[in-house]
């Protein structure tokens, strides 16, 4: 899944693709999901006991606690790394984990610093830092680049870790999952400090037309699309150099899956359950479930026909701009808004 191209270099590259790895089918899966979202070119407590239990599989198989190599994470010491060595990054990412209870709110530790590298740490070999951010959707970055030799990571609790996308139709709260996608969640963070999406827009909306139920199922022997029910849009600022996103957790894609296509900043939100999809995508966050409503009228906008590749997608007539922004707990009550 590609950047956005031109149309005739979308005809005579698809066609070479398809013709060299005609024989190949994993590849052949892989372009059919490229064509699939590559557009042309074009100049409190919120309720998240909700959550998908593709993604909940996936924090139980240990995939989704991942943490950035060559970063250093400072903030309060909850257990000191001189007296706590483990034997991996999982095993230090888990043991934060551990100090969130699930229910009762914020966790005790939202951070955690490993050093893995036996021949840069040397006595500091398996030394666990576990720590307390001020505030998660700023986490204290010591250092980072090559000559750093700890692995960091956050943990979000229950209730926090949300942000929204914000556009005229109602705010989109999105729980994010810095343990599966440590990377993406690091340029979403980057993005809530800078104050800037400007050119952040939705641009594609297809709804579930006949073949998926209000809940995401797919209704047996319907067809699987298009429309394929999913909003695409970017995350790409204007005037910003974008950097790609490495490939992270690829779970099965559910309804509110939050994705990137490819490397971003172009991104997509499902309206439904995709098991078809092979797991091909790197879920960074997921839309709550009391939010989808807003999905759904987005994806009910005014469309125009386009063929992407040999792909037949629904484009805005109107493009849809967002904004991220940070997500607060008002005083005196449990209710979430947008700052």
């Amino acid at each position: 899944m590609g950047r956005k191209q031109t149309v005739p270099e979308l005809g005579r590259y698809g066609l070479l693709a398809l013709f060299v790895m005609g024989t190949i089918s994993c590849c052949m899966v892989y372009l059919c999901f490229s064509a699939l979202f590559r557009p042309p070119n074009s100049n409190t407590e919120l309720v998240v006991s909700k959550v998908s239990d593709g993604l909940k599989s996936e924090d139980a198989d240990g995939d989704c606690c991942r943490g950035i190599e060559h970063l250093e994470l400072w903030g309060d010491a909850v257990k000191w790394g001189s007296e706590f060595k483990v034997n991996s990054s999982k095993a230090c990412c888990l043991a934060c984990k551990g100090m969130c209870s699930g229910d009762s709110g914020p966790c005790l530790c939202d951070s955690w610093v490993y050093c893995g590298d036996k021949q840069a740490c040397v006595d500091k070999f398996g030394e666990c830092w576990l720590k307390k951010q001020k505030d998660t959707l700023e986490p204290d970055r010591l250092d980072s680049g090559d000559h750093v030799m700890w692995t960091s990571g956050i943990v979000f609790g229950r209730g926090e870790g949300i942000i929204g996308l914000e556009t005229e139709y109602g705010t989109l709260h999105l729980k994010l999952l810095p343990g599966c996608a440590p990377h993406s969640i690091s340029y979403i963070l980057d993005l809530l400090v800078s104050h800037h999406c400007v050119g952040c827009h939705f641009y594609r909306a297809e709804s579930r037309g006949k073949s998926w139920d209000s809940e995401g199922n797919h209704i047996e022997q319907a067809s699987y699309g298009p429309p394929f029910a999913l909003i695409q849009g970017t995350l790409g600022a204007s005037g910003t150099i974008f950097e790609d996103i490495p490939t992270e957790a690829c779970p099965t894609i559910r309804r509110g899956s939050v994705a990137w296509v490819e490397s971003g900043p172009e991104f997509f939100i499902s309206l439904a359950n995709h098991n078809e999809w092979s797991k091909a995508y790197t879920v960074f966050g997921f839309v709550l479930p009391e939010d989808m409503e807003i999905v759904e009228r987005i994806a009910q906008l005014p469309t125009k026909p386009e063929v992407w590749g040999n792909i037949n997608v629904a484009v805005l007539e109107n493009p849809v701009p967002l904004h991220v922004r940070r997500i607060k707990r008002s005083a005196g009550n449990q209710k979430l808004y947008t700052n």
